[in-house]
């Protein structure tokens, strides 16, 4: 990914602010990012000798705006994640498909060169059997907390250090399937 937010994204699943100029200031960035991979995970579900293949594109959106008469940093993104899992040994497989927004809610400069942020996480997943059916939704939204190092360079975003995951704001307002009850018997059988 070229951005190093999108790379903070994808290690802790959340995003990161910082401060920023005035509150009329035009957004410090914006774009597009796509990534493909795979990966092969052993003991999956933690089912031993279980082993899968996960194929994954991922393509999103983002935009960094500041926000507000302290121009404080907020960020927004938003995600389309499509998963192929196959079981390498029986040749089963699912799929699935995600489409999530991130959104900073609240910003609150700390005043010791930190900032807590209240992060809004809301979308569909949905995990599809072979024959194309519905096995597992997880559709809602979540509010979290997080605490980010803005490294004393409040107008410098990308310098920024993701400290500490503070916790469940509001817990999952949807629907929240168990994935691995639905995905072992679909990859097993």
């Amino acid at each position: 990914m070229k951005c190093p937010r999108m790379l903070a994204v994808a290690l802790v699943g959340v995003t990161s602010m910082v401060l920023a100029g005035p509150a009329d200031a035009q957004p410090l960035d914006r774009g597009t990012f796509h990534d493909e991979f795979t990966e092969v995970i052993e003991d999956f579900c933690d089912v031993p000798d279980l082993t899968v293949q996960l194929d994954q594109v991922v393509d999103g959106r983002f935009l960094f705006n500041p926000h507000g008469p302290d121009g404080l940093a907020y960020y927004m993104e938003s995600i389309r994640i499509s998963s192929t899992f196959t079981n390498v040994d029986g040749g089963n497989t699912m799929t699935g498909v995600e489409r999530s927004l991130f959104k900073d809610l609240k910003v609150t400069d700390n005043g010791d060169g930190t900032l807590t942020t209240v992060v809004l996480g809301t979308g569909n997943a949905t995990v599809y059997g072979e024959d194309g059916k519905a096995i597992a939704r997880n559709p809602g939204q979540v509010r979290f907390e997080i605490l980010i190092d803005n490294a004393g360079t409040p107008d410098d975003p990308f310098d920024d250090e993701f400290l500490a995951d503070l916790g469940l704001v509001k817990g999952s307002t949807g629907r929240s399937d168990d994935f691995c009850e639905a995905a072992v018997p679909a990859l097993t059988s």
